[in-house]
């Protein structure tokens, strides 16, 4: 009950005031996701869902790739949900 209350009060504070509020490893995901049409896709634009569920597709190694099945392992399924509602509300 307290994660799901917590996700809740991250996922408000996003939406209200983006880079106040981001939660742990949120912040570097801009160093390599930034502007569109770089290497590395770009996070802008994505809805919550979509970064949740790929972030579980690499943790679960059912997404291909070099860095990401690696840095997803490093977070739960609440952080996951949290660091993309940041994301999808406008963090970087």
């Amino acid at each position: 009950m307290r994660a799901g209350l917590l996700l809740l009060l991250l996922a408000s504070q996003a939406a209200a005031s983006p880079a106040a509020a981001s939660p742990p490893g949120a912040s570097s995901c801009s160093g390599c996701h930034g502007a569109p049409g770089g290497a590395v896709p770009s996070l802008a634009g994505r809805t919550a869902e979509d970064i949740a569920a790929a972030l579980a597709a690499f943790r679960a190694g059912t997404r291909p790739a070099t860095v990401m099945t690696r840095i997803a392992k490093g977070f739960s399924d609440e952080e996951s949900r949290a660091i993309a509602a940041w994301l999808a509300g406008g963090g970087r």
